[in-house]
Order: C-alpha cells, then sequence, then structure tokens
C-alpha cells in the first residue's frame, strides 16, 4: 500500500531545496522588489525616448541586464516556493504581489523594445556592432521589428502578462490543489490515492489489478474536471490566436516557432516521422512488456510497468550522489565539482508531500546555482531523473559563466538536449558497470526505452501530435471543446499503437494532464533535442574528450546561436531527416537487444 503524503511542514528539512540562496527572508524579498521597482523607474526616466545614439542604446542594455538579473531572481523565488506546495496561502500571497510588481514592470520597459523598433536600421546596427552586453537581443530586437504593435499596445500587452499567464495557474491550482482523489480498492483493500501517487507510482505498479484500479479511480476523478480544463485550455490557445493575429503572423504555429527560431520544416519532421518510423519499435516493446509481465492483453494502463517486474533496483538518496558523480564524470572536473555541489548546498527538492508540483523541473536563476524538483520514490528510474535535471542546471551554469543575462535563454528546440545527453551518458556507464550481468544491462536497456526514450520520443511526442491537431483547428477559428480534444488526443493514440495496445477508458483525458500545453510548443521540442542529444552521445563514446570539448562549448554558447547553428556546433545537422532516423534507428537496436537477452 502506497504511503499516505505528508504535509510541507512535516517532511524533514535536508529534502528540501533552499529558496535562501536567493532572499534569506520576506523581509529581504520586499527590499529588492523595492530596488527592482527603483530602477524600473529610473530606465524610464533615463531612457525612454532618448535612445537615439548607439551609446545610449548600449548603456540601456547595461541597464536591462541588470533589471533582467533581479526580474529573474524574484520570479523564481516566489514561484519555486508556491511549486513546492500549492497549499500555502502566505506564499501564494507573496507570489501575487511579486508578480502584480512583476507585471507593471514589464509593461513599463516594454518602452525599450518599441523605441528600438522605431529607430533607424543603421542605428541599431551602429549599437550592435559596438555593444559589450544585448547584442543578440538587439538582433532579436530587428528580427522582430515586422511583428511589433504601437508601444501603447506593446505597453498594454506587457501589463496583461499575468492575465495572459492566468489559464496555466489557474490549471495547475485546481490540479494540485483542489482535485481531492478518494481512496480506491484494489485486491480487497483501499489504496491512497493523488496526482503524485498515481503518476508516480501507480502507473508504474507490477501488480496489474491495482494499476489498473488506480488509472480507473484516476480517470473518473479527473474527468469531473474535464469541462473547466478544457474552457481553461481553449481560453490560453485563442489568447494565442489573437495574439498572432495581432503580430501579422500566418497562422499560430508560425508565431510559435518564430520566438524558437524553428522553421515549420524542422517542427513537423520531428512529428510525422516518429508517428510513422517509431511506432513499429514501441509496438514491438509494447508487446514485449506483455508478454514479460504474463498480461491478459497490453492495455494503456500498462505502458510504463517495467519489463523485469520482479527486478527494481532500488535506490537511496545518498546512493544517487555515488552513480551520478561517477556516470557523468565523463563531464570533466568542472562539472563534477557542479554535481558536489547540488548535493552540498541543497540544490534538490526531493520531497514528497500534499500540493506539491507533479513530475521534474530545474530553475536556474542567474549565477545563483540551479533548483531541481522531483518527488523521490527509491527507484533507480529516479536517478536517471535527477542526472537529466542536472543536465539542465549544467547547462545553464555555462550559460551563465559565459554570457549576459540578456544572452542565456536558448531556444525550445535544443533546451533538452543538455539533460537527455546525461541520461544517456548514465546508461552507458550503467551498462559499463553491468559486466557479464545480463540482467542488469538489459534493465539498463529498458530504463532506456522506458524513461528516456518513451517519455521524449513517446509521451511527448503523442501531446505534441495532438498538439498541432488542436493548433489547426484553432487557426481555422474553430471550437476545442472538452469532447474534441478526448477526441484528437485518442485518434493520435491510435494512430501511433495501432491494434497492439488496447486504449482504456482514460486514455483520451491524457491531455488534461501536461502542463506543457500552456508554454507554447513545447512537447515536441523534448524529441528534437534528444535526436542532438543521441547524436552528441554516440559521438563522445566514438571520438572521446574532443567530442566532449566541442559539447561544452556548445553549452556556453546560450543564446547567441540559433538551434541549427548549436546543433552545428556539437557536430550534429538537423537541417535533414539524417540526423532522426538514425535515432530511431538506435531506438529500435536497443529494443533488439533487449529481445536478444530475452523476457
Amino acid at each position: 500500500m502506497a504511503e499516505t503524503l505528508k504535509k510541507r511542514s512535516e517532511v524533514p528539512v535536508e529534502l528540501t531545496w533552499d529558496t535562501s540562496r536567493l532572499f534569506k527572508s520576506s523581509k529581504e524579498l520586499m527590499s529588492a522588489l523595492e530596488e527592482f521597482k527603483k530602477l524600473t523607474s529610473d530606465m524610464e526616466k533615463e531612457y525612454k525616448g532618448k535612445l537615439t545614439t548607439a551609446e545610449a542604446i548600449n548603456d540601456c542594455m547595461d541597464k536591462l541586464n541588470k533589471w533582467n538579473i533581479m526580474a529573474d531572481h524574484l520570479y523564481n523565488y516566489v514561484d519555486l516556493n508556491v511549486s513546492v506546495d500549492y497549499t500555502n496561502a502566505d506564499a501564494q500571497k507573496e507570489q501575487a504581489l511579486v508578480m502584480s510588481e512583476f507585471s507593471r514592470a514589464l509593461s513599463t520597459v516594454s518602452f525599450v523594445d518599441s523605441d528600438l523598433a522605431e529607430a533607424p536600421k543603421e542605428l541599431i546596427e551602429e549599437a550592435i556592432n559596438s555593444a559589450t552586453v544585448g547584442k543578440h537581443y538587439l538582433e532579436d530586437v530587428e528580427r522582430q521589428r515586422p511583428h511589433r504593435l504601437t508601444p501603447e499596445t506593446e505597453a498594454a500587452i506587457a501589463a496583461l502578462r499575468d492575465t495572459i499567464e492566468a489559464p496555466y495557474k489557474i490549471y495547475e491550482t485546481s490540479k494540485l490543489a483542489d482535485i481531492q482523489f478518494p481512496d480506491f480498492e484494489a485486491n480487497g483493500e483501499k489504496h491512497p490515492l493523488g496526482y503524485s501517487l498515481f503518476e508516480d507510482n501507480y502507473e508504474y505498479e507490477r501488480d496489474t489489478e491495482v494499476r489498473r484500479a488506480a488509472f480507473d479511480a484516476f480517470s473518473k476523478k479527473i474527468r469531473e474536471y474535464m469541462y473547466t480544463t478544457a474552457t481553461v485550455y481553449g481560453s490560453h490557445v485563442r489568447t494565442e490566436k489573437t495574439i498572432s493575429e495581432l503580430r501579422k503572423y500566418d497562422s499560430v504555429l508560425d508565431y510559435l516557432l518564430f520566438e524558437q527560431k524553428v522553421t515549420r520544416e524542422m517542427y513537423d519532421r520531428q512529428i510525422d516521422l516518429i508517428m510513422e518510423k517509431l511506432a513499429p519499435h514501441m509496438r514491438k516493446y509494447a508487446r514485449l512488456l506483455k508478454e514479460a509481465n504474463g498480461l491478459d492483453k497490453m492495455t494503456y494502463a500498462d505502458l510504463k510497468i517495467a519489463l523485469d517486474p520482479d527486478y527494481d533496483p532500488k535506490v537511496t538518496i545518498e546512493k544517487s550522489k555515488e552513480y551520478i558523480i561517477d556516470g557523468l564524470s565523463i563531464m570533466g572536473d568542472d562539472y563534477k565539482e557542479m554535481l558536489e555541489t547540488a548535493y552540498k548546498e541543497r540544490w534538490v527538492d526531493f520531497a514528497r508531500n500534499i500540493g506539491k508540483s507533479t513530475g521534474g523541473f530545474c530553475a536556474s536563476p542567474y549565477q545563483k546555482g540551479s533548483y531541481i524538483l522531483l518527488s523521490w520514490n527509491d527507484r533507480m528510474s529516479d536517478v536517471f531523473t535527477l542526472a537529466h535535471e542536472l543536465g539542465h542546471a549544467g547547462h545553464f551554469r555555462a550559460c551563465g559563466k559565459a554570457q549576459s543575462a540578456l544572452d542565456v535563454e536558448v531556444s525550445d528546440y535544443v533546451v533538452e538536449a543538455p539533460s537527455t545527453i546525461n541520461e544517456l551518458l548514465m546508461a552507458e556507464y550503467l551498462k559499463e558497470k553491468s559486466g557479464d550481468d545480463k540482467r542488469f544491462r538489459r534493465w539498463v536497456l529498458a530504463s532506456q526505452i522506458s524513461n528516456t526514450y518513451y517519455h521524449n520520443f513517446v509521451t511527448h511526442l503523442l501531446e505534441a501530435a495532438y498538439q498541432r491537431e488542436v493548433y489547426k483547428r484553432v487557426n481555422k477559428g474553430e471550437a476545442v471543446p472538452a469532447e474534441t480534444l478526448n477526441e484528437i488526443y485518442k485518434d493520435v493514440l491510435k494512430k501511433f499503437w495501432g491494434d497492439e495496445v488496447e486504449l482504456t477508458e482514460g486514455c483520451e483525458l491524457t491531455w488534461m494532464r501536461q502542463p506543457h500545453y500552456y508554454m507554447g510548443l513545447y512537447s515536441y521540442s523534448y524529441s528534437a533535442s534528444l535526436t542532438i542529444a543521441t547524436q552528441v552521445m554516440k559521438r563522445i563514446r566514438k571520438e572521446g574528450q574532443p567530442a566532449v570539448e566541442d559539447w561544452k562549448k556548445t553549452l556556453a554558447a546560450g543564446g547567441t546561436v540559433t538551434p541549427v547553428e548549436f546543433a552545428k556546433m556539437a557536430g550534429v545537422d538537423v537541417t535533414t531527416d539524417a540526423a532522426l532516423l538514425d535515432t530511431i534507428d538506435y531506438i529500435g537496436s536497443i529494443i533488439d537487444e533487449i529481445e536478444q537477452i530475452g523476457v
């Protein structure tokens, strides 16, 4: 029986992250907020309507860089505190206060982009040539010039940021604070249920009756929130559509891809090739799962179970440190030092508690280390998750050292490459440790499929295929009520899994479980990033240190390069089908080896 979740206040402090690295108290937070407001006001007085020389523009960029750092720290602090406990009213109030001021400040400093967009092109080029900070920011402003609106409209949109982002906050609050799951029965016993209990435990539960009963109970409960969730999501995508029209993009997809610096061809390739070419491999893996677990049938509720149900290596948090440091030591001494610091300075929130956000993420406030959220379940799979999030930490540590705050953000298309390559390197390390132990090697191979590739090339890719269909309808002005969203998702599942997997009732509600839909075209980028990561991992295994050094330089580039340039620096060409097709073949080879070892 799964344990009942604790309240946040009952969790041992060593299992939580330390946000005092950002601000030591609410008093210090409020002092920083006042300083931030003053900087915003000073920038408006000093530069609004006065960006008439290259010197003034570059001076403004210096101030904007400082403004970004302050905003980054304020935003992350309140967001992080809410993410670990959505039932914490004080944290919610603090977040609301900071975000209200942040929205006002964002509206105020929107004059910078508006004034730059109206400045002569020659002046911007002169500023770019003499810039020490913000060169690429200025290039992006120039790139966005055709889509800029009037200064007044830009200020209004910036002021409405909190309102525009409200659907995501409503979704998360409803999901993590409002929904109370009842216990469910299986095998004559009652079992507690919750979002994280289901997604972190029951989906992987080896007992078929408990697993399927959990899926049924979970699905029935979230169905009660289906219409509200669809309304919130519909509001979000219609807002994106409206903004895309205001900014004169050909479609909402073009609007969302423009910011990523990704072509429609690159976007469609990821979805179309994986839906077609990867599906046969994953259907084969589903058959192996069915056979290994002696199932009567393979259902949607069974897809995340272990290939070897009697072999589930347990790992303590302390032991994970050894695996993480040894497995990723190939990245060098500086990287190893960061990994040790992450444990020592409480970068990771391991706790499992009521109101905590599900899944995992890594937030990296500029030059303040990182904050990694996950729920530790003593499974070896948690080691892969932690390695993944530490990949983000390593990436933004490298960016933060090499780039200004204006140049650390990278395109969604590549942002998951530094994290997923860590999972692959960890798998290679564990394979080497397996020696003649075929069962352990098979477990590692199966983990690569069930964790790394399933998560990124299946779970998120299917979300992306669904999302693309939603945006196609929205672009035509069609409504997307709950029933339509259910239909779209189920059709995507049918297309991918064919007759190999029985689509259990409730599978169509999977769209309700993913916050990525409120983050633009993020879901597809997991597979795009992992394509790059796979190719770089293979290169590191083949070439050794030269490939590692190229990868380190790539990580440090931050937002100074486009996704195509990022991949090229690492030795990968993403302008053709080749890298993706080779990655799909690699996934197929892993499944083939699993079959050869035997189930």
